[in-house]
């Protein structure tokens, strides 16, 4: 919820009309929390035996631990939901109720109900839902389409296969137990290591392709040195294969992107383009 809130926040200044009208600004953010939280809280309420056999879940999440029913759990999850689309639909424009209901849809539905369990590439489709709020605040700032969000959308969707494959090495029992077909249970560790190597590569090379549009200097310099870090991060946990570095590797992937986003929103103020 944190990385959907931050980077449609980030898709906002970027963009830069609601920069000076607060109120508009927080119900796009409001509009993404909520409909973020419901396709989060449906893929809770859709998983909740899964998650029961999880050790990084059953101990984590409402449902597993009998905190709430299920029926409220899903009752919960479609008023808020059903809410942002409002919000959106009402306040702003029909695009932008449109894309998050779609993202609903296919991250609690497609994903949680059919890629989950089904393929090893559910991480890398899935990630398309993950990836949409830059999309879905540009939308509502403006009511167009444009480049740079897409963009910013492709960052986070080359992002999420080295993210979350990096968890899964290290939680592989889990998955297993869960007899979920994550990438590091099908393919094995070796595999997964040089695909993940791969999407880094090619995030980096999406995360430059942002200065052509839209950005300039400083975010520039920032995602070359903040690309580099992460392409040798990857490169030596692929060589090396040691659970320290994978969980290196995870942890810079969070930092990387959160920098990234935050050098957008500086170099949208200081405007020295390259």
């Amino acid at each position: 919820m944190l990385l959907v809130l931050f980077t449609g926040a980030t898709a906002l200044i970027v963009e830069g009309s609601m920069v000076h009208e607060p109120g508009k600004f927080l119900l796009v953010m409001l509009g993404l929390y909520l409909t973020g939280g419901c396709a989060n809280a449906l893929n809770q309420y859709f998983e909740r035996h899964i998650d029961a056999k999880m050790e990084r879940t059953k101990k984590r999440r409402p449902l597993p631990m009998g905190e709430i029913s299920a029926t409220h759990a899903l009752i919960f999850s479609i008023t808020i939901g059903l809410t942002g689309v409002l919000v959106f639909a009402f306040v702003f424009n029909l695009l932008t109720a449109i894309l998050s209901l779609s993202t609903i849809l296919f991250y609690s539905l497609f994903y949680t109900l059919y890629l989950k369990p089904n393929t090893p590439q559910n991480i890398v489709i899935g990630g398309a839902a993950g990836a949409m709020a830059p999309v879905g605040a540009w939308a509502a700032a403006t009511g167009t389409m444009a480049v740079a969000p897409w963009l910013m959308f492709a960052i986070v969707f080359l992002w999420t296969p080295p993210h979350f494959w990096a968890l899964a090495l290290f939680c592989k029992d889990d998955y297993v137990k869960a007899k979920l077909p994550m990438m590091p249970v099908i393919k094995g560790d070796d595999s997964t290591l040089r695909q993940m190597f791969l999407y880094t590569l090619a995030l980096v090379a999406s995360s430059l392709s942002l200065i052509y549009f839209h950005s300039g200097l400083f975010y520039g310099l920032a995602a070359a040195v903040l690309g580099f870090f992460f392409i040798k991060k990857a490169y030596r946990v692929m060589m090396n294969k040691s659970e320290t570095l994978i969980r290196g590797l995870f942890g810079y992937s969070i930092i990387y992107l959160f920098a990234l986003f935050f050098a957008m929103i500086i170099d949208s103020f200081i405007g020295v383009k390259i």
